[in-house]
Order: structure tokens, then sequence, then C-alpha cells
């Protein structure tokens, strides 16, 4: 799938309210859940939006630059939610597949994360449990190539204030509550792909 293609097929759809929208179209639900806030810009609540109806029912697809996750849940439907992505240069780009799924998953940092900043993590060289601080959050979906693990997860946050920003060593952080409906929503060997 080229990203002209995605991005073009999301952009051509009409705007309702505001150039935000100018990938998607907003619409209403018939059974809206229970308001809720968030300590995020409301523009990253999850929202059930219409995109591409080619596009793959079941699949992800992440637009890094506008700080958006789209799954993709019928013909043209999409569930959208914010997220934070990685720092400029960390920023990871292509087409993968969730292989692993986890509930309160351990945390150990990459050997490259302890080499760019030791005073803050190499202190969790050996790992860190799952739990309520744990920085992967709630619930983990990680993404492979090939069969192999990329290092980078779709997950949970301990700092919901970083959606929406390039924050992140190469991860998609998710408020815990919307990581937690996209993990039930998700299938292993679901496709994800990230421009």
């Amino acid at each position: 799938m080229k990203r002209r293609c995605v991005i073009g097929g999301l952009a051509s759809l009409p705007v309702l309210a505001s150039p935000a929208l100018s990938f998607a179209q907003e619409v209403e639900t018939a059974s809206a859940p229970e308001p809720k806030i968030w300590p995020i810009a409301e523009q990253y609540y999850p929202r059930e939006v219409r995109v591409k109806p080619e596009l793959a029912v079941g699949s992800i697809i992440v637009l890094s630059d506008k700080f958006f996750l789209y799954h993709i849940t019928a013909p043209g439907v999409a569930m959208r939610y914010g997220v934070a992505v990685g720092k400029s240069e960390l920023v990871f780009r292509g087409e993968a597949t969730v292989a692993r799924k986890v509930k309160w998953p351990s945390w150990t940092p990459t050997p490259d994360m302890i080499k760019r900043e030791p005073d803050h993590y190499a202190k969790y060289a050996d790992g860190m449990p799952g739990g309520p601080t744990n920085p992967l959050g709630a619930r983990a979906m990680y993404l492979y190539q090939d069969g192999h693990d990329t290092a980078i997860r779709i997950h949970g946050t301990t700092q919901p204030s970083s959606i929406g920003h390039a924050v992140s060593n190469g991860c998609l952080r998710m408020v815990n509550d919307h990581v937690i409906a996209l993990y039930d929503a998700v299938e292993l060997g679901t496709p994800v792909t990230v421009y």
C-alpha cells in the first residue's frame, strides 16, 4: 500500500468542521458512551470516523505527523485515537503485524535507549514488572516484521499528557482506557501501517 493511496483516500473525504478533520470525517454514533474526560486535547479523544472504503477491515493505520491511529472496524469506518509517537529521529515507519499482546506488560529498555540516556534507563536494565507505574501502561501490542520483533509497541502510558506529541523512543503511546479498548478489538496477526 503506497502512502499517497492511503493519505489521498483519507484526504479526499469531505471535511465537516475544521482542517483537523481533513484525513477523516467524524460521524455520530447511536450508542455514544458516557462522556469521560482525559488529560489530553479533545481532538485526541476516540471518535468513529469515515475513511476510504477500500482500507482493510481490522487493519491499523497510524498517521504519525497527525498523531492519529485508525482501527478500521467496517468498510469505510474506523475508530480514531490520539497517540504519542517517536521523537523525530526515532519515528517508526513501515508495515508490521501485531504478533503478541500482553496485559500489564513488563518493560525493559532497549540497549539503544540505555546508551542514549544511561542516567534515566540503566537502572531498569534488568526490567520492570507490569503494573500501574510501568511505562507500557495497561496493555501492549508488539509489532513484528517478517517474524522479528521490531521493539516497537502500541501501548498505554503513565503520561497521558504526552498524547499528541513526538516524545517516545519510537513506540506508539495511547491513554490506558483507549489502549484497553483497542487491545480488546484487535486480533493477533493484525496488519499495522505507520506513516
